[in-house]
């Protein structure tokens, strides 16, 4: 019989998923900084309109980041907090020195590219071993970011 952790769920299961989020942990982490960039240095003729987005977007990454940090310890284990892990395992690489609008709604879109491929593989996972609160919250995830893509695409004219 499987050892179950503290919220019902086989361990081994949990611990596979500990290690997912904490790789979507790195990645939102360097998405959330890159965010912050592009709002505190974006220049040009949109200034006012994505200033304003690119602060609502990094406040929202910064309550998703809490979320999965928390879902973590919840599943029983630990969450990568230095940004020197999290360099080390995201895909998202840091975005330097952008002030171009439509390079940083690109960049945008490139990083949820990333962020939806992880987090179906999170729920596909979570769906297997049962763990209906991490399924949620990836399900809540996917949903909001599909309509971000294409919200930022119409912007771009794509």
């Amino acid at each position: 019989m499987a050892k179950l952790n503290a919220i019902g769920l086989d361990q081994k299961g949990a611990e596979q998923l500990a290690g997912l989020l904490n790789d979507l942990l790195a990645n939102y982490s360097v998405f959330y900084m890159n965010t912050r960039g592009y709002h505190w240095n974006i220049q040009g003729e949109k200034f006012f309109e994505l200033h304003l987005k690119f602060e609502e977007l990094y406040n929202d990454i910064l309550l998703k980041i809490d979320e999965i940090a928390e879902r973590i310890l919840t599943l029983g284990h630990t969450p990568m907090h230095t940004y020197t892990d999290y360099m080390k395992v995201s895909k998202v690489k840091a975005a330097i020195g952008v002030k171009d609008g439509k390079k940083a709604v690109q960049q945008l879109l490139d990083a949820l590219q990333v962020l939806l491929l992880k987090q179906r593989v999170v729920l596909n996972v979570s769906a297997e071993v049962g763990d209906e609160g991490t399924n949620a919250l990836m399900s809540d995830y996917i949903r909001s970011q599909e309509k971000l893509v294409w919200m930022y695409q119409a912007y771009l004219g794509k």
